[in-house]
């Protein structure tokens, strides 16, 4: 016999042989039956009936596995069926997952370019207050030397002067010479003189001539010859020229 014919059969359930013996038996008795003549009638309808009641339960017992059969594979399908859709959504689910890992992947990456290409703006400086400049105090001035309206102040005034320009003489030795010349009186004049015979009276404190006057006069004082401080001055540069200081002049210079 075949190998698949065997697997057939033991494939068969305990009914499924039972409902086959039956429908054997009773197919061998109505063979029987119709062979034998003049077989009695109602042995006939025994037979009869017999196949009838045997069949009815052959067939229903294949019918009951048949159905349930079914509904397994139904049932099997339809376990089938959900487990498919659970898989489906899983992989729907991981695909989503993915995706979205790869957008945020994706956006990080473009996030990390545009900070590369854009240097991070410098953190803004704080406007540094101005320092005040501290006010300088305007520098006073030194006051003005001031000097008395007198013979004392006008030689005082002059030595400070000759000071400046370098020009030598004390105190002592311009007003000694002051005294002889013209006892103090800036407004004294020679008119007997050879000078005066001349022309150029000798005048001021330190009776100076016009000509002389003029070629030693000293820058910042005045032009007026009468000026007692302008004609000390002038007289003492004259003398720091001819005798090396008014100090050394004892009599007509």
């Amino acid at each position: 016999m075949p190998q698949h014919a065997t697997s057939g059969l033991h494939r068969l359930t305990r009914t499924h042989k039972l409902s086959v013996a039956g429908v054997a038996a009773a197919g061998a008795a109505a063979l029987v039956f119709t062979v034998v003549p003049g077989a009695d009638a109602d042995q006939g309808k025994s037979q009869a009936t017999a196949v009838e009641n045997v069949q009815p339960v052959a067939f229903s017992a294949v019918g009951t596995a048949a159905k349930a059969q079914q509904a397994t594979i139904a049932k099997q399908a339809d376990h089938s069926a959900a487990e498919g859709k659970a898989e489906a959504a899983a992989a729907k689910k991981a695909a989503a997952v993915k995706a979205e890992k790869a957008r945020a992947a994706k956006a990080a990456a473009n996030r990390s370019a545009v900070r590369t290409a854009i240097p991070a703006a410098a953190p803004k400086a704080v406007a540094a207050k101005p320092v005040a400049k501290p006010v300088a105090k305007p520098v006073a001035k030194p006051a003005k030397k001031t000097y008395p309206d007198n013979l004392d102040g006008w030689i005082r005034e002059s030595l400070d002067i000759m000071a400046k320009k370098g020009i030598p003489g004390s105190y002592e030795g311009i007003h000694r010479n002051i005294m002889r010349e013209s006892s103090g009186n800036p407004m004294a004049i020679n008119n007997w003189d050879i000078n005066a015979i001349n022309g150029v009276p000798s005048k001021g404190l330190l009776q100076v001539i016009a000509p002389t006057f003029k070629a030693y006069h000293v820058e910042g004082t005045s032009w007026n010859a009468y000026d007692p401080v302008a004609n000390i001055t002038a007289a003492c540069n004259y003398a720091a020229d001819k005798y090396g200081s008014m100090d050394n002049v004892n009599s007509a210079y």
